[in-house]
This record gives C-alpha cells, structure tokens and sequence, in this order.
C-alpha cells in the first residue's frame, strides 16, 4: 500500500527544515519538484520520485485532523504537511516516515500515523531500485492504463486531498477512469463519494474472502485486461448478468440510531459583478443548525474559516472555469457539503449537496428543513430542493458495506419553475398534502412535503409520482 505521512506543527516549516527532511536519504538523492514548485519530490539517481512533498497547509479550522486522521491535532492555526511515498517500495515508506518525524522534531508537533514515522536516521537505499512511472506527473497516481488510473490509498478516510484532486482532472481531461483501492477499514469522505463519476471508476475494497469487492455497490471484483472490472456468477446469462455480492459488503445487524439529514439544491442567481456567493449554503447551515459553517476549502482538510466574501473572490478569480469547494461544520455538530460553481447561460449556478449527522438520542430537526427553504426562495433564487433522512453514520463518512437509500423528506420547487409550468399544474399534485407556498405571494416557491414514515421507503413511490405528474407524465 502506498502510505502517506502528514506533520502536523504549530509553526511553519522553514526551507532548513524541510532540507534537513528531504536528506533522509543521505546527499544522494535528487531534488526536484512539480507542479510549479507546488510539489517537491525526493527522487533515486535515475530521477524517478521516491517520495512527493505538498506545500505546507495553514489549517484554521478545528477538527479536520480528527475527522480526517482520526489523530489529536494542534491548537488552531496549524500546519498541515503531506508526503506520499512511492508504491511497492520500502525505503520510499521509510523515508516518508523519517521526513516527517524530522519536520515534527525540528518544528515542533507531531506526525500521522505514529508508528511510520520511526526514526530520524538516514535511510540506508543502497541498490534500491525503482519502477518507471508513467504519471510521475499526478503523485497521487500509483498505476496507469489505457482505461484507467489507480490510485491506492491507506488512511482512515479518503479526502479530497490536493493529490486526489489533482488526479480527478488528469484523468477527466485524459478520458480514463479512476479506480481508488483501498483497505477493509478505509472510508471515503462524502466529497469524495460524490465526485467519484460512473463506471469504469470505482471504489476497490480489498477483502480477505472475495479478494476485492467494489465499496459503494457490493459487487465483487476482478483486475482484468487493465482495470477492475466485475466478477461473473456462474448462474449469470445473457439475460440476467448476475454479479455476486461480498461477504464484507452486508449491513450492520440492528439500527445504531444514527442519522443523517441530506439537502440537496441548486440555485440559479443573475451575472452581476457584486453577486455574492455562498449565501445559500450559510443560510441553509444557519436554520439547520444554529450557526454558520466552521470552515471551507477548495481541498480537504477544509482550512479556512467561513468567509463569504473569501469564497466569492475565488469563484471570480477562477471564472468562467467552474469552482469546486467543501464545507465543513465543527466537531460537536457534524456537517459537511460540497458547492459546485459554474457560469452558465442562465446565470450563476451553485449546486451544493450538504448533510449532517445525529447520534443516537440526537432529534433531526425536520422543523427546520421548511425554514431553510423559505430562506432559499426567499433570498437565494432557488430552482428545486431535495431533502431526504437516511440511516447513515454521524460522522458522515462513508464505510464500505451496504447503507440504505435515504428516505425523501421534502421537495421544494422554485418560483421560476413553477412559472413556467402551465395551468395550475404545480399546485396540483398526487400528494395527500397540498404544497405550501413559500416566499413573495406574487411569486412564490412551492413547498412538497411526503406523508408517511420517513424511516420507510414508500417516500420513493410519493416522490416518483410528483416528478412524472410535475413532467406532464
């Protein structure tokens, strides 16, 4: 497995810091760097890179270390620093580990995980020899086929790093797949379980019984002709392409009283130079939970505190290309979206995806879903509103067995949607409950609550009947 290794220190590391890291190898090994300096690499005689270095991360939100490393992290502000070491190749590990005991030692702090960061000996790579590698260019990438890019990962959580990120566009721009592998006990941030995109990429789960098994669907899997691809069931035909199921993949016996509230909305605001962005998210954040987010970032760990006016000078900058950004909450009240910015035709879209997590004994505050939609009518010209209620762990990450699909709560459309539908066909609905007007009364968004048990899935059935009726189905 490739391992990275993170130092975790109050002060900046200083470039004789970092020097003294990058000779744990003895004065052999060759420096260089990508990514516009971004990256620093120790590399063997033939410059192949042993070890990638990022550029130190001021973090300034509390708890991305814990949720993230599940590891006990400095008082904020502190530096986050991040090396990976080369895949199949011992002393690159070793010399990962002794970078970052060297940083934590001659800075002050600590390094992730504590048993790789062992010594703060010279690395003896004497004969070492390295595999060429073809995407030397993407660190983050440990395998490269004409289909598709592995990435290996061992850590608690897979986040949207700066590497995965980096890796994400390559292999978007390149055409290919991204396959992550990963441990039994690894599980994926929601970030990153939402920009995973469809088949051939996948989250590949290694596992004693099956071999390998995909983390999100179950089905057990193969590496075959350049990727991972789905193993066969002997009783499968032309017909009923049958897969089997992972052992590892079956659910958690009995109900933990775990929760998750999950909005998802995009809101659609006028081009104009002195458009704010981020309302929306703030708004919802406020009425669900009591405050404003804890923190932002257009990686994780989420680094900085929550700034409107931050937040909207980046999506500027980076326009007209899209702005991708995450959202993090504070430990005592999980929560965690991502925002997707993009200029279109129609204006300003921000398509954000959010959820929270309860505990057992925690009450989801369903009151307050009708009045975060109100604000977003009201203020933030939304177009629709999905909130749904699923049994889901509050930490929200995402673990590798089945989790059922969330149950919707309520649906809200926009005063422009409902506008242009024709009649009074918006108002008229297959629901049991009329919907409930919300923002201008010359204009309002329409409000569509589902009746039933949320805890049941027969919201799915109530849900399928307003989306074909609102269709003119």
């Amino acid at each position: 497995m490739t391992k990275d290794v993170i130092a975790l220190t109050k002060k900046m590391p200083d470039p004789l810091s970092v020097l003294a890291g990058l000779l744990s190898g003895g004065p052999d090994l060759l420096v260089g760097a990508e990514g516009e300096g971004a990256v620093v690499q120790l590399c063997d005689p033939q410059g192949r890179p042993l070890v990638s270095v990022e550029a130190p991360l001021l973090v300034q939100v509390r708890g991305e270390a814990e949720r993230l490393l599940g590891a006990r992290e400095p008082e904020v502000p502190y530096w986050w620093t991040e090396a990976r070491a080369t895949t199949g190749v011992k002393e690159a590990e070793e010399l990962a580990g002794t970078f970052a005991a060297r940083i934590a030692t001659l800075v002050g702090g600590t390094a992730w995980p504590p048993q790789t960061a062992w010594s703060l000996a010279v690395v003896k790579t004497d004969g070492m020899t390295v595999a060429p590698a073809p995407a030397a260019a993407q660190p983050a990438v440990d395998v490269l086929t004409d289909k598709v890019a592995v990435v290996i990962q061992d850590r608690p959580v897979v986040a949207m790093t700066a590497w995965l990120s980096d890796a994400f566009r390559a292999v978007a721009n390149a055409g290919l797949g991204l396959q992550i592998v990963t441990p039994a006990g690894t599980r994926l941030s929601p970030a990153v379980r939402g920009s995973l995109p469809g088949w051939p990429s996948r989250w590949v789960v290694q596992d004693e019984r099956d071999g390998y098994y995909d983390g999100l669907t179950g089905a057990v899997l193969r590496w075959s002709d350049g990727l991972f691809v789905t193993v066969d069931s002997p009783e499968a035909t032309l017909e009923d392409p049958r897969t089997p199921i992972a052992a590892s993949f079956q659910p958690e016996t009995g109900d933990t009283g775990e929760r998750q509230l999950a909005i998802s909305f995009r809101a659609v605001h006028p081009a104009d130079d002195r458009l704010v962005l981020g309302g929306a998210v703030e708004a919802v954040w406020q009425e669900i939970t009591g405050e404003p987010p804890a923190g932002w970032g257009t990686e994780e760990p989420a680094n900085l505190p929550w700034s409107l006016r931050q937040l909207t000078d980046v999506a500027h900058e980076r326009a007209p290309e899209p702005t991708w950004l995450v959202v993090v909450g504070t430990p005592e009240r999980p929560g965690l979206a991502t925002v997707r910015i993009t200029r279109t035709q129609g204006g300003v879209e921000e398509d954000v995806t959010m959820v929270f997590g309860y505990g057992p004994g925690e009450q989801v505050p369903t009151d307050s879903v009708a009045a975060a939609a109100e604000a977003l009518a009201t203020r933030h010209d939304l177009q629709s509103m999905l909130v749904q209620i699923r049994r889901a762990r509050r930490d929200l990450s995402v673990p590798p067995r089945f989790e059922g699909p969330g149950v919707p709560y309520a649906f809200v459309l926009g005063a422009e949607e409902v506008r242009a539908m024709p009649g009074d066909r918006a108002r008229r609905t297959p629901l049991a409950e009329a919907p409930r007007e919300l923002g201008p009364k010359t204009r309002p968004a329409l409000y569509y609550a589902f009746p039933g048990n949320p805890s049941d899935l027969s919201g799915w059935q109530d849900f399928e009947h307003l989306m074909r009726h609102l269709k003119g189905n």
